[in-house]
């Protein structure tokens, strides 16, 4: 009873946070990137170590730097997602464009449902809100449900206030059927680290063994729903561009585990080009081959 009184208050001192403006939260985050990195540095072992076994080539100032360059977004991302509490979708919509939205027109007109591939990078929360605004079809957000009903519950409020629709992963499949008749999408982060549930493969990414959630692809090969990847860019601090790249039409006639290399290839291409977006912080390769059952 105290846990979930402490996490409603919790919830509700975010929310009224929120309601600064944004270039305020700036000034927050910028402040909260000094105590992170330099005070508490949080996870800086982890993620220098993420870096330098990524970027083998790269020499050790370089590395420091892209270091610093990510705590700074991740201190922004944090208070960019905090704003979503109170923010409207019509004012996220503002800060993202979509460079090809045409591409689900071709979708839309033969009433053709689809999957997209997505990553950690740049902020995939926004991304979750404003992709639904520029198509008719429902999206579908794959996610892990949280072990807090509080948090959880405010994290669906989030990514629903739009029209989406959050399935829990292991229901994926299921609801995917439910909606056989409709026009939907199916969101998938596949570069989350396993835990033992469901079904995935190791490949070479970013230079090291990575084991990776095959579920799109089985999903796609059963359904032949076509697959795209949402590549997405950051031209400037809280401003965010999205393009949205085919990996295949006809799942069925691709080879075992295509799917899956087309999307981590793409997304490996995005971390070789700009690294500080992506989300270095979580412990991706602490497991070996092996340790998951």
């Amino acid at each position: 009873m105290i846990i979930k009184w402490l996490s409603n208050a919790a919830a509700f001192f975010l929310y009224l946070i929120s309601l600064l403006p944004l270039r305020v939260l700036y000034i927050f985050s910028s402040l909260a990137y000094y105590i992170v990195f330099y005070i508490v540095k949080y996870r800086r072992n982890a993620v220098f170590e993420n870096l330098r076994n990524a970027f083998p080539d790269k020499d050790l100032e370089e590395i420091k730097q892209i270091e610093k360059r990510f705590f700074k977004y991740l201190a922004d991302l944090i208070f960019e997602v905090i704003k979503l509490l109170s923010a409207s979708p019509e004012y996220i919509k503002k800060r993202f464009r979509f460079v090809n939205e045409e591409i689900f027109r071709e979708f839309e007109d033969k009433n053709q449902s689809f999957l997209m591939a997505v990553g950690h990078y740049g902020n995939w929360e926004w991304s979750a809100i404003t992709t639904s605004m520029v198509t008719k079809a429902k999206p579908l957000i794959v996610y892990k449900q949280l072990q807090n009903k509080a948090f959880d519950q405010t994290y669906k409020r989030i990514r629903e206030k739009s029209g989406a629709e959050m399935v829990e992963m292991t229901q994926t499949f299921r609801k995917i059927i439910e909606y056989k008749n409709k026009l939907i999408f199916a969101v998938f982060a596949g570069d989350q680290r396993p835990t033992g549930n469901g079904s995935y493969a190791w490949l070479k990414f970013m230079n090291q063994e990575t084991p990776f959630f095959t579920g799109i692809e089985k999903i796609a090969k059963s359904t032949n729903y076509p697959v795209i990847y949402c590549d997405i860019r950051v031209p400037k601090r809280g401003h965010y561009e999205a393009e949205f790249i085919k990996i295949t039409d006809n799942p069925r006639e691709t080879a075992d585990l295509e799917i899956t290399n087309a999307y981590i290839r793409l997304l490996e291409k995005r971390l070789n080009q700009t690294p500080e977006y992506w989300l270095w912080s979580h412990k991706r390769w602490k497991i070996k081959p092996g340790d998951i059952k």
